[in-house]
């Protein structure tokens, strides 16, 4: 079986961010599905073009064998001899030539080159190799249970040494040691154990493959810091390979550094501690306690746990009085909840298949331009929906409307979401903040008051919502909703509705969003001159 990452090294070319959706990323599976029909299709002409061939060369050896008998006679014979003739002019040109003549795998690369507009590009292998890394980190997963198939006690594919020797050279080229140098020793490791018999096209000499990865595992020592062990990496790649001429001059390098900076030199009994090299705020305790949260770790207590309840609430609502929406209190202070079964099967699956095709690349507002724009902390794809484009979207917004007792009319249209590979949002605010005064200029209501978070799919792993400042992670149910004010009734922002989105480690993620804005609010919840009201 091939790993996902895998199937992503071999299939290249389109613009299309696959990665970045699930939904998309299927496609990649249809488009396989169709080469396969394409290439079985080939190789049966081929089998009759090469059994043709067969044909040919049997009656020219059984030919020349029985007239090479007696040439005289043979060549005698008027008859024989126009034959003869006839059998390399008439006979070569209409039966011969268009079967050694083949033209056939020129049209098939045509028709398969036009399948390839689904399949990923290299964007997409860097995309799919980040997103391994980032998963790696969240949820700590130990990078020799990941190459052996083990995703936090998912199974999963096993990963050849080829496969771990990619991984740790698109780190490598995207300047990540740390991660190179985890790949790089996975792939050591299982290249050792299969006796340098690696898949097909990978190093299959045993030196050759020692000298490639210690070559990158030294470097990325050295780049950590571990000069040490840089030095030693590369003297055993030089026992390997005495005339490695990279290897030469960095043993001179290696050896002055250690000269120069005895410090660095570590003895036997030091254990060194190597560190993923982040950002500044990617070692902050909100980015930390965001990824904790993800893992389902425990941050801090809830405040006032014992005072949560759940409820049936109908808001005196037409579309409620029958059938009461069941809602449970998750917090209390900003005030957040959770709605059971809020959307249906089938109203999921419609809702799916109408923003499938609209899907793209997910943007954030720039704060000082109000301009969208992609992040590299948000990675899904997104599309909007209208109400008065289906029955089923203005019907999922009637009910929200009733659930919340707001007015959608001023609301955002419905965004659906759909989170592919280590698909995520880092840390964000929903509503704008002062210094963002052109956030929402353009649309002429107000701020988000509100946000209605409908999960659309149960994910096996990870993609949980996440609030840092209070402890508070919620995983999706399918049908199920999240609810929360991102604003206080005075109009300020409620800090603690700061939240993310976490990795999808094993599944699918789609949600559909629905931000409420203040305009239209006035009499459904008055404002307020407390400020934290």
């Amino acid at each position: 079986m091939y790993s996902l990452i895998f199937l992503v090294f071999l299939l290249v070319q389109t613009k299309a961010e696959l990665f970045t959706s699930s939904a998309h990323l299927q496609t990649a599976l249809y488009a396989e599905r169709d080469i396969a029909d394409l290439l079985k299709s080939y190789i049966q002409r081929e089998e009759d073009r090469l059994s043709r061939i067969k044909q040919l060369a049997e009656d020219y050896e059984e030919h020349s064998k029985l007239a090479l008998q007696n040439l005289d006679k043979y060549l005698g014979n008027p008859i024989n001899a126009f034959l003869l003739i006839k059998r390399f002019t008439l006979d070569w040109d209409r039966d011969v030539i268009p079967v050694l003549v083949n033209n056939s795998w020129d049209s098939m690369y045509k028709e398969i080159e036009q399948v390839r507009s689904d399949l990923p590009s290299h964007e997409d292998l860097k995309g799919a190799a980040s997103a391994l890394m980032r998963l790696q980190d969240t949820y700590q997963l130990d990078t020799s249970k990941v190459a052996q198939g083990d995703l936090r006690g998912i199974v999963s594919p096993v990963l050849s040494a080829e496969e771990c020797f990619e991984l740790g050279r698109l780190s490598y080229n995207q300047g990540d040691y740390y991660h190179t140098m985890l790949w790089m020793e996975q792939a050591w490791d299982k290249q050792e154990k299969a006796g340098g018999e690696g898949s097909k096209d990978f190093l299959e000499d045993l030196e050759d493959a020692k000298v490639e990865i210690l070559d990158y595992l030294a470097f990325s020592y050295y780049k950590l810091g571990d000069v040490a062990q840089a030095l030693e990496l590369t003297k055993e790649l030089l026992t390997l390979d005495p005339n490695h001429e990279r290897a030469l001059n960095n043993k001179k390098y290696f050896e002055a550094m250690l000269r120069d900076e005895p410090r660095k030199t570590r003895s036997a009994e030091e254990k060194p501690g190597y560190q993923l090299n982040r950002d500044e705020y990617r070692n902050s305790e909100e980015f930390l306690t965001y990824e904790a949260l993800c893992r389902g770790e425990t941050t801090m207590p809830l405040k006032n746990a014992h005072l949560l309840t759940c409820r049936y609430v109908t808001n005196n609502h037409p579309l409620l009085l029958i059938q009461p929406i069941k809602e449970e209190t998750v917090h209390l202070d900003p005030w957040i909840v959770v709605y059971y079964n809020v959307m249906s099967d089938e109203e999921i699956s419609t809702i799916k298949h109408l923003a499938t095709p609209r899907l793209n690349r997910a943007t954030v507002q720039n704060s000082k331009t109000g301009a969208l724009e992609t992040a590299n902390y948000r990675i899904s794809k997104s599309a909007w929906l209208r109400g008065e484009e289906h029955p089923v979207v203005e019907r999922l917004n009637q009910r929200m409307e009733a659930i919340t007792g707001l007015d959608l009319n001023t609301a955002e249209e419905l965004q659906i979401a759909n989170y592919g590979l280590g698909g995520h949002y880092e840390p964000h605010f929903d509503y704008a903040r002062k210094e963002e005064k052109d956030a929402f200029k353009s649309l002429g209501t107000g701020n988000r008051i509100a946000t209605f978070l409908n999960y659309m799919s149960d994910v096996e792993a990870g993609g949980a919502t996440v609030f840092p400042y209070l402890g508070l992670k919620l995983f999706p149910r399918k049908g199920n909703a999240a609810f929360w004010y991102n604003l206080y009734k005075s109009g300020e922002g409620i800090f603690n509705t700061r939240h993310a989105a976490c990795p999808v480690l094993v599944g699918s993620k789609w949600v559909a969003n629905k931000w409420i804005h203040e305009r239209g609010q006035e009499f459904r919840r008055p404002c307020s001159l407390s400020e934290y009201e």
